[in-house]
């Protein structure tokens, strides 16, 4: 049968009235279920990662894709365990549908309430990160949506397992079995984009040109981060070797992760300047004094390196540079930490911590859908919470406007306890 992706999306979008409604114990069923498939099947999952690996080795050597993409591809046995914890720490959260978010008497008998629900249908496309599939997968579960995912062409084969254990999974459980859907090819991208009466929200993971150009073609909102163009500004004020261990945490730990760090500030009169560069370059890491140009990402170990006279131009540096994703600021200087962490503007401002924190798997969210750098409704690591949004309901005792407009009644606006 050919694959009609407008037949999908119209699908997903069926099931979706269903799974809106269901309970934290019949979506926690479902991600049970897909663990225990993912356990039983495990061997199979690693034959398909090990074909897509040999299948990239072809194009990383006609430099069609990038060593850091290459080496994100391989799951091995400890992401492996990482997906069934991420499954079983998601299972442990509470539900983020149907909570009561405001809840205010508007006149006696007339009550507000602002109450969490899920998006819609989804569509998310992703990098060729294989582990990203089930992250994704059970967080849309979780967040009562349903979701098309276009994963890397990498990793077709890792992921075409993955959609298939994850619908045997969904079927074993009654749960709708459109839920979760794998899209395969670019084409299918732009059509996508073009399902507005289907789809309600499109989070793009992957280069500059794949958001800009998802962004400037569709009438969907897009929720996402187009780089990771992450700083650590290392203060006058900071200790040698506390400043080392996070910049080397930042950048050496996953060199090719959006969160880890492409450019280091350094202020003028921090008093090992030489030593700190000579250490990075005994840890492996390339010092680039004066890059082509400064929003660079790397996503390897390299980093941009610019000496900075104070804190107000570390600021205004990553402000103008920067991809608003994680920047951090090493010091012992409490005064400077406040307006660091005030005045730049990013999704993650931390100070005294690696970059690399900034993942929904560490903030507690059960993994992330994505990182959004948007002022929207999400921002930062997407997890759970990032994936509902919100409905007012409003319960009154056969009440109407004439009464208040004429004055004969008033409005109490009292806040009440939820």
């Amino acid at each position: 049968m050919e694959f009609d992706i407008k037949e999908i999306a119209k699908k997903a979008h069926e099931a979706y009235f269903k799974t809106q409604t269901f309970d934290n114990e019949i979506k926690n069923s479902a991600l049970r279920a897909i663990a225990d498939k993912l356990n039983q099947n495990k061997e199979l999952i690693f034959e398909a990662n090990k074909k897509d690996l040999i299948e990239a080795k072809t194009l990383l050597q006609n430099n069609e894709i990038t060593k850091s993409s290459y080496d994100r591809l391989k799951l091995d046995e400890a992401k492996f365990r990482d997906l069934i914890k991420g499954i079983e720490d998601l299972i442990r959260l509470d539900d983020p549908v149907n909570k009561v978010l405001l809840k205010r008497e508007l006149a006696p008998d007339l009550t507000l309430e602002k109450v969490s629900t899920p998006i819609g249908v989804i569509g998310v496309i992703f990098e060729a990160r294989p582990d990203c599939f089930i992250q994704i997968a059970s967080l849309i579960i979780k967040s009562g949506n349903c979701a098309l995912l276009k994963g890397g062409r990498e990793a077709l084969n890792t992921n075409t397992i993955f959609s298939k254990i994850t619908t045997n999974a969904l079927l074993s459980v009654n749960y709708p079995q459109n839920t979760i859907n794998l899209v395969y090819s670019r084409e299918d991208i732009k059509k996508m984009l073009d399902m507005d009466e289907y789809l309600s929200l499109i989070i793009p993971r992957g280069s500059n040109s794949l958001v800009k150009y998802i962004k400037e073609n569709t009438k969907i909102p897009v929720l996402g981060h187009s780089s990771g163009i992450c700083h650590i500004y290392i203060d006058k004020e900071s200790k040698f070797q506390n400043a080392l261990d996070v910049v080397l945490d930042a950048k050496t730990q996953y060199p090719s992760a959006c969160n880890s760090i492409e450019t280091l500030l350094v202020h003028k009169d921090f008093s090992d300047i030489d030593k700190l560069k000579q250490s990075l370059s005994e840890n492996g890491v390339k010092i680039e004094e004066n890059p082509e140009k400064w929003d660079i990402e790397w996503g390897d170990k390299i980093l941009s390196f610019k000496i900075v006279n104070s804190l107000n131009d570390a600021i205004e540096h990553i402000n103008k540079y920067g991809s608003g994703h994680t920047d951090a600021i090493i010091s012992d200087n409490k005064e400077n930490i406040d307006k660091f962490m005030k005045y730049v503007d990013s999704a993650g401002v931390f100070a005294n911590c690696s970059t690399r924190f900034a993942d929904g798997f560490r903030y507690g969210f059960g993994a992330e859908v994505g990182i959004s750098t948007n002022k929207t409704h999400a921002r930062g690591p997407v997890g759970l919470f990032g994936l509902t949004i919100y409905k007012y309901k409003l319960k009154g005792n056969y009440d109407t406007v004439s009464p208040f407009i004429s004055g004969k009644k008033t409005f109490t606006h009292k806040d009440l306890e939820y």
